[in-house]
C-alpha cells in the first residue's frame, strides 16, 4: 500500500479521530491512550529498523496492546521483537490471551474459531488485513461472542468482555 493510499483512507476517517462520538469512558480511553497515541514509548527507538511505514506503524500499536494487557502468552506469527519489548515476560505459543491473526494466512478460519472458543473476557483478538477482505471482519465483528470490536483500517481488535454491551467502533488510525 502507498503512502497517497494511507492519505486518503485517513481523510476518508478524519471523523473518525481520536474518540470522537465515543461514550464508554473505557473505550475512549482505550483510543486516546492505546491505539491513538502518539507519545514516543521507551523503546521505538530500538524497534523497527529497516521496516516500513506501515509495518513500523502496526508494530508499535502491537507493542503499546502487549504494554497495555501484559499477557502470559501471545498468539502470534510475526511482530514478536515489538510484542516482547511490551511485555517481556510474555511467551510465544498458544494461549487464550492476545493472538495476532492474518486473514490471508493458511488456517486463519480454523485458528480463529480456535481462539473464540476458548477466548475470556481478558482476551484480545487482532486481526490483521481486514481491508484486504472486509466481509470476513465484517462476519467475526457481528459474531455473539465478541462484544467490543474496533476497526483501523489496517488491522482489527476484538474484546470478549460480556458485561459490556456490543459495539463496533470505526477508528481513524
Amino acid at each position: 500500500m502507498n503512502r497517497l493510499n494511507s492519505i486518503a483512507v485517513w481523510v476518508r476517517r478524519m471523523f473518525h479521530s481520536r474518540g470522537f462520538g465515543i461514550q464508554s469512558p473505557t473505550d475512549y480511553w482505550l483510543v486516546r491512550c492505546v491505539i491513538n497515541e502518539h507519545w514516543p514509548y521507551y523503546q521505538y527507538a530500538a524497534l523497527g529498523d529497516g521496516d516500513d511505514w506501515l509495518r513500523r506503524k502496526l508494530g508499535q500499536l502491537y507493542f503499546r496492546i502487549a504494554n497495555w494487557r501484559q499477557p502470559q502468552v501471545i498468539t502470534a506469527n510475526d511482530y514478536h521483537d515489538y510484542f516482547h519489548a511490551g511485555c517481556r515476560k510474555a511467551v510465544f505459543g498458544e494461549g487464550n490471551e492476545l493472538m495476532l491473526l492474518t486473514i490471508d494466512t493458511p488456517q486463519w478460519q480454523a485458528r480463529l474459531e480456535h481462539f473464540l472458543s476458548t477466548a475470556n473476557e481478558r482476551s484480545v483478538l487482532i486481526v490483521e488485513g481486514i481491508w484486504k477482505d472486509q466481509k470476513a471482519w465484517q462476519q467475526m465483528a457481528a459474531d455473539k461472542r465478541l462484544t467490543i470490536t474496533f476497526d483501523l483500517y489496517y488491522c482489527g481488535l476484538a474484546f470478549f468482555d460480556k458485561k459490556r454491551t456490543k459495539h463496533h467502533y470505526i477508528i481513524n488510525f
